[in-house]
């Protein structure tokens, strides 16, 4: 395996562990994951794990390409609909002191960044590929030279 894939495969394992890893902490109780926070959306991200992980053992480059930015995109939406829905969870209350205390008790956690950093790897694996500099002789090439 090739250190470019290696790459790509190591993001997308860390993108799949990632997710069992706690992203928010509501009010200091308890962690919640990629799954307590969003069950579809966590099973969307594993699943898009489980097919790079699939493309790069199959060494399938545009596959894995396109699995390397979706997986990318989907974690940047993933983080900004946590970010929003954590902001207007408590905008119901009509005190804007108890919304921004209510607000403050979520506290994002370290989950975060590997996943993050699990498609930045994929990506960067898939960036960074290079082409075959070895182009096979073709037979006529071969007959003329004998």
């Amino acid at each position: 395996m090739r250190l470019n894939t290696l790459t790509s495969f190591c993001g997308f394992v860390i993108l799949i562990a990632a997710l069992y890893c706690p992203i928010l902490r509501p009010f200091h109780l308890f962690n919640m994951d990629a799954f307590g926070a969003n069950r579809p959306y966590g099973m969307v991200l594993l699943l898009i794990g489980v097919v790079g992980i699939l493309g790069t053992v199959l060494n399938q480059f545009k596959l894995t390409r396109f699995v390397a930015w979706f997986s990318l995109v989907l974690v940047v939406l993933f983080f900004i609909g946590a970010f929003l829905k954590v902001n207007t969870s408590f905008s119901f209350i009509p005190f804007r002191s108890i919304d921004a205390f209510l607000t403050r008790q979520i506290k994002f956690k370290w989950g975060w960044y590997l996943i993050f950093a699990g498609p930045l790897l994929a990506v960067a694996g898939v960036l960074f590929e290079r082409k075959r500099n070895f182009i096979p002789p073709s037979s006529e090439n071969s007959q003329t030279k004998a």
